[in-house]
Formats: C-alpha cells, sequence, structure tokens
C-alpha cells in the first residue's frame, strides 16, 4: 500500500505528547493503573488528549496544535492539574522522567489493544522494557520536502534536545551513569537510529518506502523508531529523542526551542545537510545519552569539537531573533537556566538520590515535581 499523501501544515506549529508514569502512593512503584485512569478520566473532557501506551503502567497525553509558547504552556499546565486531580482520586501519583528507577520490567502488563498484542508478540521481551517514557515534539512543514530537510538539517542538534531533556539516569534500581538511559531501551528495536539521507519526498515515499513495505518488515511510518521521523498524516517532523521532563515547563521549552531552531534553518542560511553529516551522529548521540550537558560533541560540518552546554549556549545567541518573532522568549529562558545554570533533570534527581539515599526518594521527587512545577 503506497505511502499516504504528505498533508501540508502551516509551518512552525507544534505539537507535544507526553508519556507519563503511574505510580503507587504507598511504594512508588509503577501502578497498572492506566484501565481505571482512563475511564475516570472520560467521564468529563479531557484538555487535549489521552491514550493509553504500550504498558498499563503508563499514559499519553498530547496538546492541541499549537503555535505559541505562552498557550502550549497554558494547556499543558491545565492537563497535568486535571491529571493530578484524577490521580489523586484514584490514589495514582502522576510523574515525568525517562525511566522509573526500580521498576521490574516481567511485571509490566501489556495493554489490551491490538497494535500493542501485535508489538508484543513481535518483540518479545523488548515490549515490556519499551516501560520508558519520552517527549515526542511535531513541527508543522509547509511541503513534504521542507520536512525532509528539516529532519536532517536538525541532525547536529540531537545531542542539545537529548541532553537538555535527560531525566533517566536510574534502572533497576542502580545509577546507570547514563543522563539518558531510556535511550538505550528505544536503540534495541531494529528500526530506530537516524532516518535515510532523502532529501525528496517522492524518493522517500515511491522508492525507499515502496522498497521497504514489499520486504514486509514494515506497514507504516509507525513501524519506523527514528529520532526523527516525518508524519504525513499530520504534516509535520516528529522529534522523539527526549525523555519525558519533570515538569511541563521544561516540555514547553523544549518544544519551542526545536520550534525556534526550526525557524532559523528554514532560512537556509547554514550549510545544506549532507550524507556526511551522520559520521559523527553516532557519537554525539552517546555522548549526549552518557554525560547530558556536559558532554562533547563534534560538529558535523567543521569537524570542531565543542561541548554540548556551550554549544547549547551558543545556539540560543543565534537564535534570539526568532524567539522574538514566535513570542518565545519564556522558552529561551527556561532553555538557558537549564544549560546555563540548573542543569538537567538527570542532575537533580542523582541530588534527591544523594540526599534520601533511596530510589524510592528520587520516585517521590519526581512526582513532587510535576505537581508543583519548577523551584
Amino acid at each position: 500500500m503506497p505511502l499516504e499523501t504528505f498533508k501540508s501544515s502551516q509551518p512552525l506549529t507544534l505539537g507535544v505528547e507526553l508519556e507519563l508514569q503511574l505510580v503507587n502512593s504507598h511504594d512508588m512503584d509503577l501502578s497498572s493503573s492506566a484501565n481505571d485512569l482512563l475511564e475516570l478520566l472520560r467521564r468529563k473532557p479531557f484538555p487535549g488528549v489521552v491514550t493509553p501506551e504500550m504498558t498499563q503502567s503508563m499514559i499519553e497525553v498530547a496538546t492541541d496544535v499549537q503555535t505559541e509558547h505562552g498557550p502550549l504552556l497554558a494547556q499543558l499546565q491545565t492537563m497535568r492539574d486535571t491529571l493530578v486531580t484524577a490521580g489523586d482520586r484514584l490514589n495514582i501519583e502522576i510523574a515525568g522522567g525517562g525511566t522509573h528507577p526500580f521498576q521490574r520490567w516481567f511485571e509490566q502488563r501489556i495493554f489490551s489493544k491490538p497494535r500493542f498484542q501485535e508489538l508484543s508478540g513481535l518483540y518479545g521481551y523488548l515490549a515490556k522494557q519499551f516501560t520508558v517514557f519520552g517527549q515526542h515534539v511535531h513541527v508543522g512543514c509547509p511541503s513534504a520536502d521542507d520536512a525532509l530537510f528539516l529532519l536532517h538539517a536538525l541532525n547536529r542538534y540531537v545531542p542539545h534536545f537529548i541532553a537538555l531533556s535527560a531525566s533517566s539516569p536510574f534502572s533497576q534500581g542502580v545509577d546507570t551513569l547514563f543522563d539518558s538511559a531510556r535511550l538505550n531501551s528505544v536503540f534495541a528495536f531494529p528500526l530506530s537510529g537516524r532516518a535515510p539521507f532523502v532529501l525528496r519526498w517522492d524518493e522517500f515515499a515511491e522508492v525507499y518506502f515502496t522498497k521497504m513495505e514489499s520486504t514486509g518488515v514494515v506497514k507504516s511510518m509507525k513501524d519506523f523508531y527514528w529520532d526523527i521521523r516525518p508524519k504525513p498524516e499530520y504534516g509535520t517532523i516528529e522529534l522523539r529523542v527526549c525523555d519525558t521532563p519533570l515538569t511541563v515547563e521544561r516540555a514547553a521549552g523544549l518544544a519551542c526551542y526545536l520550534q525556534a531552531l526550526c525557524r532559523h534553518l528554514l532560512e537556509r542560511n547554514e550549510a545544506p545537510p549532507e550524507e556526511d553529516d551522520y559520521l559523527v551522529y553516532t557519537y554525539n548521540r552517546f555522548q549526549a545519552c552518557r554525560f547530558g550537558l556536559e558532554g562533547q560533541m563534534v560538529n558535523p560540518k567543521t569537524r570542531e569539537r565543542i561541548g554540548i552546554r556551550e554549544d547549547i549556549l551558543a545556539t540560543l545567541r543565534q537564535l534570539q531573533p526568532h524567539a522574538v518573532a514566535l513570542n518565545a522568549q519564556g522558552a529561551m529562558d527556561e532553555i538557558e537556566r537549564t544549560a546555563g545554570r540548573d542543569g538537567n533533570h538527570a542532575s537533580y534527581l542523582r541530588r534527591r538520590y544523594a540526599q534520601t539515599g533511596s530510589v524510592q526518594g528520587v520516585v517521590r521527587a519526581s512526582v513532587d515535581a510535576l505537581r508543583r512545577g519548577p523551584g
């Protein structure tokens, strides 16, 4: 079946999806409570979209199409408050974070939905190990070729988003030494990683996708777990490398940082993307996962080595005119505080572990951070 036509959308519109943890209030372990929570939320309109995810201990929420930081943040805050209130009625805590620090993957239950059951049958234990939690950001593209251009032009900035969003230092009860351990679970899937270097939609849809479909390996774009993938039905590209932050304020900041970056790239004042950009892609991505903002990356164009933190701060200065045009100064301030002062949420969780001496204390900190916001 041919790949559907790429639907043109308003440039630089945003949609944010957050995968969230459902946590038992008594022991801070994951709670297989998605059915109960979703049933309660169906009783009145939800300020966005809420859906089940792979296992019963997680849900996904999605915003409406947004254009600016203020309304996006306001909707995320309303969604958070609605979820927390519903969770309180069921004695369920809601938390961000890319991994749960001590859950046992083999105890997780696959959500009863045909696609999830099919994936469980295909991927075996990997499906339950996929109880990890990410933020996905959609950016509207005026054309399919613009979408592919942006997808590849963003390759050099992927370490920024991994390092800024990293919130998964703990897994199976131990500090992994990674700021983002979550992405190691994603990399285990055979269709993860980077998209093929194709810049024309007709070549992508009629040649690459047709060949892949003919192998029987894929049926739709949903079968690709790429770091960035096109979504023709929405007319967007979807960035998928971010851990779910602990606060919706950080989530909104990341989304609008991406929006400003895309606006800058669409001016096409930088050297265009090319296949050789990906020579350092896996190395840069590893550095961001392992060391977060303290990592080193190699600029694919200049071969210059620079700290990820320093590269983010330099990029923020370059994006200032775009932040003004997009009314995104609040988002840029959030990113600057993260990179320049506060650190990412992985460092925050490590500090809380040092204070409490327990992974249960880490989960408590995640729950509290979502409830109260920054501070």
